[in-house]
C-alpha cells in the first residue's frame, strides 16, 4: 500500500508517494505555486487561493493508482483564508508573512493589543474586522491546507487540528480553545476528515509538527531545522514558557516546544548575495559557485573571530531588533571570519532558545536544506553539543510527516511510535 503526503508551502507545493511498509519515498514532486499577488500594500503578503489549489490538486492526482490507501496534508501555519457557509473561499490567503498586525493600533499595534504576533490568523482577522475589510460572506477561516482538505472532502466548515489552530494565536493549550471569536471545529486526534475519490484524507496538520513527526523519532533528542527561517524543537509532556520560545500542541497529549528564528538560513543567503554582488563586478559567477567558495574559505578559520548577531529580520516578538557584527579588528575583518561568524550566529540564536526550554537532551537531529547543504553548519552544532548530528534520509520532511500522520489516522499504523519506525537516518 501507499500513502500520499502533500505540503503546501509558502512558495511551492511538495508531494510524496510513500511505501507504507518500508517508509521509502517512491515518488516526489515539487512545483512553484507562483501565488503571491501583486499591487498590494507594502505590508501585505497575500496569495491566490485558486493558484495554490490548482497546483496542489495536480500534484495529488498525479500520484494516484490502485494502491493508494490514505492522503495526508500539511502546510504553512498561521495564515488564513476566509470561507463562506458553503465552505468556499471568499478571500485570498493572508500568509504568515503578512505584516498588518505590526501596524499602529491605539497605543500599541494590532498584534500587541491581542498579545500575539503579526501574521497569526486571529491578528489578521482582528485587523480586517477593525478596518471593515473582512469579507461580508465570511463565516469562518482556516489555513490553506485546511481549505485544501475541505475541497477534497466537500466540507462546509473547517475541521482544524490543534497543531494549526494554535498557530492563529489567542489559543489556550490546556483547553484547546480560542480566547477569540473563531468559528471552527478543533480536533486533537489522529483524525480522518473525509474521503477523496474513495480514499481517506487525514485532517490537515501544521508543517512544524509534521516536520518534527517525520524527523524526531525519539524524545531524547533536539531537532534543528534550518531553511529560509529556522527552528529548534523538543517534544515534552509539559508546557514550557520562555522569552523566545513557545509551546505548541503536538500529538498523543504531548507538546512541542519551539523557538523560531525569522532569518535562519536566510542569513547565510544574504551573505551569499553580498559576496556575489562584489564578485560579479569582476566576473560572472553563479549562486552555487559563491556558496562553494564560502564553504571553502572558512576551513581552519578561528572560531568566533567575529561575533555576528543574525537577527537581521528581527524576532516574532520584536520586529525592531536588528543584527550586528562585533569584535571587528584589523585581524578579524576577513571574508572567512565573517562567513564563520554568520554560521556561528545562526546556530547560537537557536542554541539560546534551546537553553530556555530547560529540557536537556542527549542527541541532536538536523533537517532542512540549510543543514543538508552546509556541512560547516552541522559542525557548529556538533561542537556545541559534543555529539554527532543525525540527518534523516528523506528531504521532504513536512510532506513525509503528513503521510505518516495519515497512516496513523486511518489505522495503517497502530500508533505514532509505530509510524516513526519508518524514519531512516543517513
Amino acid at each position: 500500500m501507499k500513502a500520499i503526503g502533500i505540503d503546501i508551502g509558502t512558495t511551492s507545493v511538495c508531494g510524496v508517494l510513500v511505501d507504507t511498509k518500508t517508509g521509502e519515498i517512491l515518488k516526489s514532486r515539487t512545483e512553484n505555486s507562483d501565488a503571491f499577488l501583486a499591487d498590494c500594500q507594502p505590508w501585505e503578503k497575500i496569495q491566490s487561493v485558486e493558484k495554490i489549489m490548482t497546483v496542489a490538486t495536480d500534484i495529488l492526482n498525479g500520484f494516484f493508482d490502485e494502491d493508494v490507501a490514505v492522503i495526508g496534508v500539511t502546510g504553512q501555519m498561521h495564515g488564513i483564508v476566509y470561507t463562506d457557509c458553503e465552505g468556499q473561499a471568499v478571500s485570498p490567503l493572508y500568509t504568515w508573512q503578512d505584516e498588518r498586525g505590526n501596524l499602529p493600533y491605539r497605543d500599541t499595534t494590532y498584534a500587541g493589543f491581542l498579545k500575539s504576533c503579526s501574521g497569526f490568523g486571529n491578528v489578521t482577522d482582528f485587523y480586517n474586522r477593525e478596518n471593515g475589510i473582512r469579507p461580508d460572506a465570511a463565516v469562518s477561516y482556516c489555513t490553506i491546507h485546511d481549505y485544501f482538505v475541505m475541497q477534497l472532502c466537500g466540507l462546509k466548515k473547517p475541521l482544524i487540528h490543534a497543531s494549526d489552530a494554535a498557530s492563529f494565536g489567542c489559543y489556550h493549550l490546556e483547553t484547546n480553545q480560542f480566547d477569540y471569536d473563531c468559528n471552527v471545529d478543533i480536533t486533537t486526534d489522529f483524525a480522518v476528515a473525509g474521503t477523496y475519490r474513495g480514499i481517506p484524507v487525514g485532517v490537515a496538520i501544521g508543517d512544524n509538527q509534521a516536520s518534527v513527526f517525520s524527523t524526531l523519532a525519539d524524545c531524547e533528542s533536539v531537532l534543528f531545522n534550518v531553511g529560509t527561517g529556522s527552528q529548534v524543537s523538543v517534544v515534552t509532556d509539559t508546557i514550557v514558557s520562555g522569552e523566545d520560545i513557545e509551546t505548541r500542541p503536538y500529538f498523543d497529549n504531548q507538546y512541542l516546544v519551539v523557538g523560531a528564528a525569522l532569518c535562519g538560513g536566510r542569513a547565510y543567503s544574504l551573505l551569499k548575495s553580498f559576496y556575489q554582488e562584489i564578485l560579479s563586478s569582476f566576473a560572472e559567477v553563479c549562486e552555487e559557485q559563491v556558496y562553494e567558495w564560502m564553504n571553502q574559505t572558512i576551513e581552519g578559520t578561528q572560531k568566533q573571530a567575529l561575533t555576528v548577531d543574525t537577527r537581521f529580520a528581527g524576532t516574532r516578538r520584536d520586529a525592531g531588533i536588528s543584527g550586528s557584527i562585533t569584535n571587528i579588528t584589523t585581524e578579524t575583518l576577513t571574508p572567512a571570519a565573517l562567513t564563520a561568524g554568520v554560521l556561528e550566529g545562526m546556530a547560537e540564536e537557536l542554541y539560546r532558545m534551546y537553553l530556555q526550554m530547560q529540557s536537556k537532551r542527549s542527541g541532536i537531529v538536523g533537517a532542512g536544506n540549510g543543514i543538508r547543504k552546509n556541512p560547516a553548519l552541522v559542525r557548529v552544532f556538533e561542537e556545541k553539543f559534543g555529539t554527532s548530528m543525525k540527518i534523516p534520509k528523506h528531504t521532504e520532511e513536512a510532506a513525509f510527516g503528513a503521510a505518516l500522520f495519515g497512516m496513523v489516522a486511518c489505522g495503517i499504523c497502530k500508533s505514532a511510535k509505530d509510524a516513526q519506525k519508518l524514519i531512516a537516518y543517513r
